[in-house]
């Protein structure tokens, strides 16, 4: 059953909230429609609804958009303070040297295993295959080239982790950090 959006908006404010409080996780605008039978019209009104309310100075969550779906989560300025117990938890087991790792990914990807070390100056092999269990990387495909190396990528586990919509809001790199990040002109494998 489809409510109205002008004159039961509060209803449907409040069923969309539910819905994103029991998901507890990413979902799309359209899940939201197929779960609560509501138009994507209705649906996105719920969500600026709700957005006003969580502006309010007493509200301690906001909407989040992060990696193409959308989320509660706690306000940016309450999140600096909750975060050492609540989301360091897979970032905590996550050394200097995986973080290394999962920076060159995120700025260089689809990047390979080679062109990782090659900027590291060490064997990546142990920081993939930990941010591979840790599902912060995935194999996005094989380069086109001799041995088809296997290209990495970041997931929306990564997107979610530092709470970003896309990788394009990453922060940008100093002119030092690019040329790190930057590969030599010769080809690798």
């Amino acid at each position: 059953m489809e409510f109205l959006v002008s004159e039961n908006i509060e209803k449907e404010a409040a069923l969309v909230e539910a819905i994103l409080y029991l998901e507890a996780g990413l979902i799309d605008e359209a899940a939201i429609s197929r779960i609560s039978g509501l138009s994507g019209e209705a649906v996105k009104a719920a969500l600026e609804k709700l957005n006003e309310r969580y502006a309010a100075a007493g509200s301690g969550i906001e909407i989040s958009g992060i990696g193409g779906g959308i989320m509660i989560s706690p306000k940016r300025e309450h999140w600096e303070k909750l975060k050492e117990r609540y989301g360091r938890k897979n970032e905590a087991k996550v050394s200097r040297a995986a973080m290394e790792t999962l920076s060159i990914i995120a700025y260089s990807q689809p990047i390979t295993r080679a062109e990782i070390e090659k900027i590291r100056g060490v064997s990546a092999d142990n920081m993939i295959r930990l941010l591979l269990e840790k599902e912060l990387i995935r194999e996005t495909g094989k380069k086109d080239v001799p041995g088809k190396p296997t290209l990495y990528g970041t997931t929306k586990d990564f997107l979610r982790l530092f709470r970003l919509n896309s990788i394009a809001e990453l922060p940008k790199l100093s002119d030092s950090d690019i040329e790190r990040f930057e590969l030599t002109g010769e080809q690798i494998y």
